[in-house]
Formats: C-alpha cells, structure tokens, sequence
C-alpha cells in the first residue's frame, strides 16, 4: 500500500543517514522508474545530497548503455545508486563495473524492490525496501508498457488472456 511504501522509505532513509554521517551523498538514478522512489528518499535524507541521473537498459543477456553520468565527476564523491527493481542483475552489475572506474569513494547500491531468487548475476544491494517474489508488478515508477508508474502503491500486473 502506499502506506507500507512510504513508511519503509523512510526506515531506509534512517539507514542510509546513519551509514553516510558526515558525509554528502551523490545519488545516481537509474531512470525512468528509479526517479519515484530517489525523489521520495531524497527528501528524507538529511545529508548534503545531489542529484544525477542515468539510463540504462537491458536487452536480454547483453546489456547496452543509452546514456552517461554527466557534468559531475566521480572522483571521490559516496555515490548511492537508486533503483526502482533490480531482477536477474545484469544490468546493475554493468552500470557498477562502469562507476567503479570513474573512482567514486565509495558506491552503494538501494532499490525499493528486489527479486533475489531471479538473480544470475552476483549484486549486492546495500539498501533494499522489499523483497517480492518473482512476479510482475506496476507503480510507484514501475511500469508496463511506459503505464502505471503513476500509481501511488506497487500492485501486481495480472494480464487477461482471451
């Protein structure tokens, strides 16, 4: 529910002040659906936070990047990567491998929802909200065919058969 939603966001927006005390935070979106859920916990962080963003997209074993981190070095900046789902990990794992280079201080991985039992690429994930099963679901940045991300809630996206 939006509810439960919300009120995990801001228990992991508690983590995530604790584990960045005295630090800033430079959040990296992984658009289009990760922008819901950074907006939300941007708002709840109470360190120096800033913003990019970042699209990256799958299609299926290979991964392709469509767009860079721009305008802001990495070099020792605490980088936090937001993430809406993270499913089999293929393409976390390259986005990591390519801001890893841009020798980042440190890099953080948070996802509002996790599918664990579909990974076949080893992530670890520093900041989850939910784990869910493997099913597939709409809201809250989620979408179907660019659909539903507006949903205040996340709900599972049952399609009727004719």
């Amino acid at each position: 529910s939006e509810e439960e939603v919300d009120a995990r966001i801001q228990e992991v927006a508690d983590m995530i002040n604790k584990d960045y005390d005295g630090k800033d935070v430079h959040m990296i979106c992984v658009l289009k659906g990760g922008v819901f859920f950074m907006c939300e916990l941007a708002k709840r962080i109470t360190r120096p936070v800033t913003l990019d963003f970042m699209s990256v997209s799958s299609y299926g074993d290979d991964t392709k990047s469509s767009g860079v981190v721009k305008d802001q070095p990495l070099d020792g900046k605490d980088v936090l990567i937001v993430e809406d789902i993270i499913d089999s990990g293929r393409t976390l794992s390259y986005l990591l491998r390519i801001l890893k280079g841009r020798h980042p201080a440190s890099i953080r991985l948070c996802t509002l929802l996790d599918k664990p039992e579909r990974r076949v690429t080893d992530v670890e994930v520093d900041y989850c909200c939910f784990n869910i099963p493997d099913e597939f679901v709409v809201g809250y940045g989620l979408d179907y065919a660019q659909k539903y991300r507006n949903l205040p809630y996340i709900g599972e996206l049952k399609i009727k058969e004719d």
